[in-house]
């Protein structure tokens, strides 16, 4: 019996085995499958930038535009067209590959690798850098331009105090501590008034779930625009944009993250680490765009407001600066950093015309400007602490055109 029985367990130990092996593969495949791409994996011919996410990528090619005042098809050939080569090698193209190795040996050979020298440093949108001082600036009075990364300034106020008198004026911390979810609908104009006014739906679910899904009527070509974070993957759709849709791995998946804590402004202590102040300021709210006119009823615009600026670390060297009305207490923008082998990649978000909805204030204006667009949000209604769909922050859907 036992010889007999021997075998059976070894059977079914065998059978086990292979099931779980089977899993095993199955789950690495999928996984496999979902990983998100690189540079050299999504792109033909990519020699200076291989072997990074594709969504800092995508930021190292704003870098490059912005710095020197171009677009797409500046470099590529046929870019705007339904006959571009991205892979093609313009003399554009070929000069900027240089610049990328330049840059990266300036900043090796002389500051230990610290990224102190970028496109925009020679450039400041310009394909031509400026070689010699003008009288106007030798005698005029210099712009201001704030550092990127903020020291800790002697005499000001506490991060935490800053931090706590925001929790205070968005409605305290214990009501804060309530919100679980909140879903806010409006509309939503691009730069320009690109692509008409489109219809929004923010939904965020506590405590680190959101989406932001921008529906353009069919007729104006734009197609849909979606951001999502489920907690630990994301995802972007921008069909104009030269992936169209993408997993999110590099510093726009960091982003997604902080966006989704800073969501839920009880929790902003836990978004970010290694907290600094810096010197007060100025800000000024960004133009509002609208598909009739420059302005979008109910926000104002060119207003000036004094702020105080905290400034902390995401994960895997995230930088986010936040500025907070100094009257008020409440956030009026953050701006993060990303990485690229250039420079920082900047998002800015501007927060605006803050409503009380249950006893908390949420801004009903937010502006989301990146390196290849922006995005005015006006809301109309928002409501708090309702069901939300987990689906909305998983990979987009195919949805239906708004009508």
């Amino acid at each position: 019996m036992k010889l007999r029985s021997r075998p059976r367990v070894l059977d079914a130990a065998g059978l086990t085995g292979v099931w779980l092996i089977s899993l095993w593969l199955l789950s690495s495949l999928a996984v496999a499958q979902e990983r998100p791409k690189l540079s050299d994996e999504a792109f033909k011919n990519i020699q200076a930038l291989k072997g990074i996410p594709v969504d800092d990528f995508m930021g190292t090619m704003g870098i490059m535009s912005a710095s020197l005042g171009f677009d797409c098809a500046e470099c590529h050939k046929g870019a705007g067209t339904d006959q571009v080569d991205w892979a093609a090698d313009t003399p554009r193209k070929v000069m900027a590959r240089r610049m990328v190795n330049m840059v990266t040996a300036i900043n090796r050979d002389n500051f230990q690798g610290r990224q102190v020298v970028t496109c925009w440093t020679c450039h400041r949108n310009s394909d031509k850098p400026q070689v010699t001082p003008s009288m106007d600036i030798v005698y005029g009075s210099p712009a201001f331009e704030p550092d990127d990364i903020i020291a800790q300034t002697p005499g000001l106020p506490s991060a935490d105090s800053i931090l706590d008198k925001y929790i205070q004026a968005a409605g305290g911390a214990q009501r804060l501590a309530g919100i679980t979810s909140f879903v806010g609908t409006g509309t939503s104009v691009g730069f320009g008034g690109f692509g008409g006014g489109g219809q929004v739906t923010v939904i965020a679910k506590a405590p680190d779930k959101r989406a932001i899904i921008i529906l353009f009527k069919g007729e104006t070509g734009r197609g849909d625009q979606i951001r999502s974070y489920n907690g630990s993957v994301g995802w972007l759709r921008t069909p104009l944009n030269v992936l169209g849709e993408y997993q999110l791995s590099g510093s726009d998946l960091d982003g997604a993250r902080v966006d989704a804590l800073l969501s839920f402004p009880g929790q902003i202590k836990q978004a970010l680490t290694n907290w600094r102040v810096g010197p007060p300021t100025t800000i000024s709210d960004l133009p509002a765009p609208s598909a009739q006119s420059s302005e979008q009823p109910g926000v104002a615009t060119g207003q000036t407001h004094d702020v105080n600026v905290v400034q902390g670390t995401g994960p895997r060297g995230l930088v986010v600066t936040l500025y907070f009305d100094r009257t008020s207490g409440l956030l009026l923008r953050e701006l993060r950093y990303g990485k690229s082998p250039i420079g920082r990649v900047p998002t800015q978000i501007d927060f605006a015309d803050y409503r009380d909805v249950g006893g908390i204030k949420i801004p009903y204006h937010l502006t989301f400007a990146w390196l290849d667009g922006r995005d005015a949000i006006s809301l109309n209604d928002v409501k708090i602490n309702v069901p939300v769909d987990e689906a909305s922050f998983g990979k987009p859907a195919p949805l239906k055109k708004s009508q």
